[in-house]
């Protein structure tokens, strides 16, 4: 049966944007601990999980028209149309389940993409300005290492 299929592809979706919310929650803390050693890394993860997501999407869309045609519903039907169409209580509550599931991951990993593009914003900022301060100095120091001259502190110095 044609809702089967579609009922395990939408389970199969669930668990990929499962595991989209949990690479992007990785990929936040490996931001805001300064463990950026590994954020390509994380990042190139949530890429992969996208493409799946993609991918499956496809076939996904196929098995929709074909539930759709199967109930008797125009092709482009949403799975929240196909909810209210169902021909049994027991096919409502699945694709309820699946809808209500998939609406709720949805919502959190926007929410999640958010919090990690601001942490990446952020931490792009602190580079650019701490890259900033390397400039030249602004004074001359002692062979004792004290300041002489005009100027203020630098985050590193150059020979004189």
């Amino acid at each position: 049966m044609a809702a089967t299929d579609l009922s395990m592809q939408l389970l199969r979706q669930r668990e990929l944007l499962e595991l989209m919310l949990f690479k992007l929650e990785e990929l936040e803390m490996l931001v805001t601990t300064g463990r950026t050693r590994w954020v390509q890394h994380a990042t190139t993860e949530v890429e992969r999980v996208a493409k799946a997501l993609a991918s499956g999407a496809i076939l996904r869309d196929t098995m929709f028209v074909d539930v759709a045609t199967e109930w008797g519903a125009p092709e482009a039907t949403t799975l929240r149309e196909l909810v209210e169409i169902a021909p049994t209580e027991a096919w409502r509550e699945v694709m309820g389940s699946h809808h209500a599931v998939m609406t709720g991951l949805a919502d959190e990993i926007a929410q999640k993409r958010n919090t990690v593009n601001q942490h990446l914003r952020t931490a792009l900022r602190v580079t650019q300005e701490t890259i900033a301060g390397l400039g030249e100095p602004t004074g001359e120091y002692a062979a004792s290492g004290a300041l002489v001259g005009g100027g203020g502190s630098r985050l590193l110095d150059v020979q004189v």
